[in-house]
């Protein structure tokens, strides 16, 4: 065994950049010999670190240098990245290799399956391997914690445990029972588990064979106990040395005494709560388990360019203190409250703060060799700074990452999983049809073509389920030509996934199979393309081959969810070639890095430092009595990654004082440093104002009530009467429908609306009239079939209340029959010319009278309109197709309009249906006379015809309001911005 020494521990405060000032020292004691440099050995805490302390080193060289040999400890290749020091050839007890994560994920959502199944609270796959994910996680800290399972069964919960987690102990105690079977059948190991047992090898190894050069283990904050032992090993060998980032030497010892942990009380056998919120928390357990005293610990001497001053770091600590030792906030000297170099902005909306971060980046990154970094937790800021600096042709790498399920190819697969389960219903069908990676490369072009004729034709209530469905409503709808041609080729490669789909519950491996071999057939090589792709492609690889592991059976329609919750794990990060002085990390990946000036993001309550993930599996309490980590210790990490980033030369905090709904609360870290700090606490207001400034226009002009006045060559010469009120009431509405063009399109999927109840009526009126000639006894018969394929809530709501209407309809009809009545057409359309245009129309249904005068009859299934608004020259269509038929404008119908009658199926007291007239042989109710409705209307129509149609009036917003309820064009007319200012 060697020699021991003793502890060689030191520390980096946090106003120091820790990878140039560890880079700095290393060379300065090994590097006056090249060689010795380069056979040494430095642990750090991530790949990340990695990166960090070799740009640190290239800094400090100033010219060629053997590094030393870069191994993070979390990395799960660390026998491999350490070498033979942790696998020697003669080692006679090798450790089985460790389990594949997705297999181990599948195995516990199969046992989670099986024992939620078996307590009769059964859960379906997605959720299974959901809940596993959690249960992974909880059982890693146990391993890491080094608690053993079987401590479970000695926990005696009192009464007012609930029930629930009562459940939850008893089937994580069971899984835990079964799962190391389950690692022996498969001959692996736990990740977790086989890298702490490295570790304790390692150190063990290095206590009786120190390795030839230095060891240095650097920013590790890992409190495990393996990792504790191997802290303790290196820091006593001969050339070795451990180096922690920012432990709080100079803090007064009551303070220090009274972060815990604490051990029970003897005479009560409570335990006091220990501050794991603290900066320090996690750092004093460490130091705990390594069986070393702060008062060891020696500030690191070399430091860099990059460091901020002292006065800041102790600021920055006393505003992070325990909340009981933060009344001494008043008796502190001003240079223990200055934190000069920090600069806050708060913003009104995280898009005004990613815009005011991206103007910051590029502020920097017009300075030449100025260097800068924002960090944030929050992935959503990320991308928005990351999409600003986009537009100045900044590119700015996010080392972070982004989950693979927001990215192309992962939203592809979720996509293709949920048309299927939905079976191709139309949002979910136009989703996967328009992604962007189908038909990708030339052939897009024909490809959305024909995806856009499928989507007007779709346009509107739902059609009925499957591929089959879309066939009928193709073949159904007026229009549907382009789409019919093209529908073909997309439905041949979706059929197969539809098939798969049908079957219903099956195994995991053969869905997954197909839903791939989809994917291919509409993207080709696409989808598997770029770091998004390899990233999808090895998700569906992985789990194909280990669905067999996992549940038995896996029902289609949760494939989608069980995808995204595995993608959502997943971090695709940018390939190297961003601004090389800019960067956007996440709290783990900005450990060590250092830049001129960090950004510190997303500072609101919830975000920085986020909410704790609540454990499905054990209670605080339980948690707490085993000696797990508490469920907020993330807050004191976080807080810790605040101290170091403050350390930066020049730091900007910012934050939104509204999330995306609601009012934001600052986080208590920018609370603590506003409240400890002020006045002296700085605010950034030219940043905000430069920010603000992008968007304000400098004044705003009013939008003028528009009123566009075409030449009359322009203005059409043929109106229908369902037009006229529009034209007479909102000329705009006219113009924008008749001479623009334009058209209101239905919503995808719609809610079946009035409009489209109301045409289906009429549909089933006109058949009946047509094709039955009215006979009374059939009507039912076509009312019940128009629902034989509607959605179940609009045959419930809709079928009772249109029964009764037919039932009045019918009645109706017979006592106009008995009373010598007889119906002369049925939606027929007509044309006659009046005042030099051409007027149209279509009627519901024309009726001989007995005195040979006609009654025109309109079908209402919505409220008829008033004798005011005819009083007013509106609601004149009754008027307007009398006059039609008076002129003899409808082929086989002559004779004096004088019945006027609007059937409406609406509700009326207690009973559904009515027959209203606009006209009244005695004017009775200030109605008009039934001889002189048509003169009325056509005086009221030549007048409009002269102003819009012949004319030149110019066709104003709105001029009648109350009379103009539609709302399709409002936007186009700006209207929210002049109506009701006069």
């Amino acid at each position: 065994m060697a020699e021991r020494r003793a502890p060689q521990l030191y520390t980096i405060p946090a106003h120091r950049a820790f990878a140039d000032a560890l880079a700095a020292g290393l060379i300065r004691q090994f590097g006056a010999n090249d060689l010795e440099l380069a056979r040494g050995l430095i642990l750090l805490p991530n790949n990340r670190a990695k990166r960090a302390l070799t740009d640190a080193f290239v800094r400090a060289s100033a010219g060629g240098l053997l590094l030393p040999r870069l191994v993070a400890i979390g990395d799960p290749g660390i026998d491999e990245a350490v070498g033979a020091a942790l696998d020697p050839a003669d080692d006679l007890d090798p450790l089985p290799p460790a389990v594949a994560p997705l297999e181990r994920r599948m195995i516990l959502a199969r046992l989670v399956s099986e024992e939620r199944a078996r307590s009769g609270q059964p859960v379906d796959a997605a959720e299974a391997v959901r809940l596993a994910g959690d249960l992974a996680r909880t059982l890693d800290q146990l391993l890491v914690e080094e608690i053993e399972p079987r401590r479970l069964r000695g926990i005696e919960l009192d009464e007012a445990m609930s029930a629930h987690w009562q459940r939850a102990l008893d089937l994580f105690g069971i899984v835990l029972d079964r799962w190391p079977a389950e690692l022996a059948r498969i001959g692996r190991v736990d990740a977790a588990e086989r890298r702490g047992t490295m570790l304790r090898r390692l150190a063990e190894r290095w206590q009786d064979t120190p390795p030839a050069g230095f060891v240095c283990a650097a920013g590790i904050t890992d409190s495990a106990p393996a990792v504790a032992q191997l802290l303790r090993s290196i820091s006593q060998l001969p050339r070795g040395m451990v180096v922690l980032a920012d432990l709080a030497t100079g803090m007064d010892p009551a303070e220090w005494d009274s972060l815990g942990p604490f051990d029970p009380d003897p005479v009560t056998g409570l335990v006091r709560r220990s501050i794991e919120t603290h900066p320090q928390f996690h750092l004093k357990l460490l130091l705990e388990r390594m069986g070393v005293n702060r008062s060891e610990f020696r500030t690191w001497r070399d430091g860099s360019d990059h460091d901020a001053t002292v006065a800041r770091g102790k600021a920055v600590a006393n505003a992070l203190a325990a909340a009981e030792f933060t009344a001494r906030w008043t008796t502190l000297a001003p240079d223990q409250r200055r934190i000069e170099g920090i600069a806050a902005a708060e913003l009104a909306t995280p898009g005004e703060e990613a815009q005011t971060i991206a103007l910051a980046l590029r502020e920097v990154a017009e300075t030449p060799g100025r260097t800068a970094a924002l960090v944030t937790p929050d992935r959503g800021l990320a991308r928005r700074v990351a999409a600003h600096c986009a537009r100045w042709g900044i590119a700015v790498d996010d080392s972070a990452g982004r989950p693979l399920s927001i990215l192309p190819s992962g939203t592809l697969l979720t996509a293709l999983a949920e048309a299927a389960a939905q079976r191709f219903a139309p949002l979910a069908l136009l989703t996967l049809l328009k992604h962007p990676l189908v038909r990708f490369g030339t052939a897009r072009t024909d490809w959305l073509e024909g995806v856009r004729a499928l989507d007007r034709t779709l346009r509107g209530p739902r059609p009925a389920a499957g591929l089959a469905g879309v066939d009928a409503h193709l073949r159904d709808a007026r229009r549907a030509r382009m789409a019919l041609a093209w529908w073909p080729e997309a439905r041949a490669l979706l059929k197969p996934l539809e098939g798969a789909f049908e079957q219903g519950p099956q195994p995991l491996a053969p869905l997954l199979a197909v839903l791939r071999e989809a994917a291919q057939a509409l993207c080709g090589d696409a989808v598997w393309a770029g770091p998004a792709g390899r990233a999808a492609a090895e998700v569906l690889r992985a789990a194909e081959d280990h669905a067999g592991q996992g549940p038995d059976a896996v029902d289609p329609a949760s494939l989608a969810a069980l995808l995204k919750t595995l993608m959502d794990e997943v971090a695709v990060r940018p390939p190297q070639g961003g601004h090389p002085r800019l960067a956007i990390y996440g709290l783990i990946e900005a450990r060590l890095q250092t830049a001129d000036l960090m950004i510190l993001g997303g500072l609101n309550e919830g975000t920085w430092p986020g909410l704790p993930a609540p454990d499905p599996w054990l209670a605080p309490r339980i948690r707490t009595e085993l000696g797990l980590p508490g469920l907020d210790r993330g807050v004191g990490v976080a807080a810790h990654d605040l101290a170091q980033a403050l350390g930066a030369p020049a730091a900007l905090m910012t934050r939104a004082r509204r999330g995306g709904t609601q009012p934001a609360i600052a986080s208590r870290f920018w609370l603590r440093l506003q409240a400890l700090a002020g006045e002296r606490f700085e605010r950034a207001t030219a940043l905000e104002g430069w920010a603000r400034a992008l968007d304000d226009p400098g004044r705003y002009v009013p939008a003028a009530k528009p009123e566009p006045v075409p030449p009359p060559e322009l203005r059409p010469k043929k109106i229908a009467v369902t037009d006229v009120d529009r034209l007479k009431a909102d000329p705009y509405a006219f113009y924008a429908k008749r001479i623009l063009g334009l058209a209101q399109l239905d919503p995808v999927d719609a809610d079946p609306s009035a409009a489209w109840r109301g045409t289906a009526v009429h549909d089933i009126l006109e058949r009946w009239a047509r094709e039955d000639h009215c006979a009374l006894d059939t009507l039912h018969d076509r009312a019940r079939a128009m629902f034989d394929d509607a959605h179940p809530m609009q045959r419930a709501l809709w079928r009772p209340r249109l029964m009764e209407a037919i039932d009045w309809i019918v009645a109706e009809m017979g006592r106009n029959i008995d009373a010598g009545r007889k119906v002369l057409a049925v939606e027929q359309s007509g044309e006659t010319a009046i005042a030099g245009v051409t007027l149209t129309g279509k009627f519901d249904r024309i009726d001989r009278l007995p005195d040979g005068s006609l009654a025109v009859i309109d079908y209402k299934t919505g409220k008829a309109p008033s004798p005011a608004a005819v009083r007013e020259g509106f609601s004149l269509q009754l008027g307007l197709l009398g006059l039609i038929a008076e002129r003899g404008g409808f082929t086989g119908i002559s004779g004096a309009a004088r019945g006027f009658e609007y059937w409406s199926l609406t509700k009326h007291g207690d009973s559904f249906g009515r027959a209203t007239s606009p006209v009244d042989p005695a004017g009775k109710g200030d109605k008009v006379l039934p001889e002189d409705f048509t003169a009325l209307a056509a005086r009221h129509f030549t007048d409009a015809a002269a102003d819009w149609l012949t004319g030149t009036r110019g066709f104003e917003a709105k001029l009648h309001p109350e009379y103009a309820p539609y709302a399709e064009y409002d936007q186009l007319m700006r209207r929210d911005e002049w109506y009701g200012r006069d």
